[in-house]
């Protein structure tokens, strides 16, 4: 997500780069030109276990029969049901309405600055140690120092390292953090610096995963629409009118990562 403000600093390789939330500027992470991307892609077990679990957990998801490589305690799935949030709105007023009006008609089309009809569920990390970090980065509604465009970035929901799960923007409501998807898709921050650490908190990842299931049968939103940041640009709903921007993506929450992570909200049954 292009961020400004307080959130630190997220490890891409290397080389330092700013992650969602940032305070310093985040170089855009852009995909092989086309040139180079007729390749046929050398595909890894891990990554074929991952492509099966996530086959097996979209059967299971749809009501299909399809089994996973982890068996499920008593041998029946849990239903999504909505987890407890706390609600901590960010100012989202008049100003910052328009601005995102505007900013959809820029990039989307739009003339609105509400969101219909979810169809995409981004998952992001903040690359920062907080809840009020982010919640600081989001709430001040000045241009982000990436883009440097308005209104300022936000996620609809942040969750923290103790599993704590925060509501910052109501549901119909568009917001900044995901270049291409903010018309379509819901936005979920998660309080740390990588997946890998957020993954091996377990209250942390299992909020993500409860509350990820249960937006995703409140919109009937495809388990594969479920995605991280990193996959923006694979997303069948990506689109952007500024070229400039058009492969702009950030290294948050990578197809491996994700796929272990999808493979356990397919798990969650919808209610009937």
């Amino acid at each position: 997500m292009r961020r400004p403000a307080t959130i630190a600093v997220v490890l891409l390789a290397v080389a330092p780069v700013a992650g969602c939330g940032s305070d310093a500027p985040a170089p855009t992470q852009s995909s092989a030109p086309a040139a180079t991307a007729t390749a046929t892609p050398q595909v890894s077990e891990a990554e074929r276990n991952a492509k099966r679990d996530l086959e097996a957990a979209e059967g299971n998801a749809a009501g299909g029969t399809g089994s996973t490589s982890e068996p499920r305690p008593g041998g029946s799935p849990p239903t999504a049901a909505r987890p407890p949030i706390v609600q901590r709105p960010i100012p989202f007023g008049a100003k910052r309405r328009d601005e995102m009006r505007a900013y959809a008609r820029r990039h989307y089309g739009l003339d609105s600055f509400r969101l219909q009809g979810p169809k995409v569920i981004v998952e992001h990390y903040t690359a920062g140690d907080t809840f009020r970090s982010a919640y600081d980065t989001f709430a001040r509604d000045v241009p982000d120092v990436e883009l440097h465009e308005l209104p300022a970035v936000c996620a609809h929901f942040v969750v923290d390292r103790d599993g704590t799960i925060y509501q910052l923007v109501a549901l119909n409501n568009m917001c900044r953090h995901t270049v291409g998807l903010n018309d379509t898709a819901i936005g979920i921050e998660q309080v740390g610096r990588s997946a890998r650490e957020i993954v091996d908190r377990p209250a942390q990842i299992g909020a993500v995963v409860r509350l990820t299931a249960w937006l995703r049968c409140r919109y009937a939103i495809a388990l594969r629409n479920v995605i991280g940041h990193n996959e923006s640009l694979s997303s069948p709903y990506h689109h952007e009118n500024v070229a400039a921007l058009r492969r702009q993506t950030h290294a948050d929450w990578t197809r491996a990562e994700m796929a272990p992570v999808r493979a356990r909200i397919g798990r969650y049954r919808c209610p009937a």
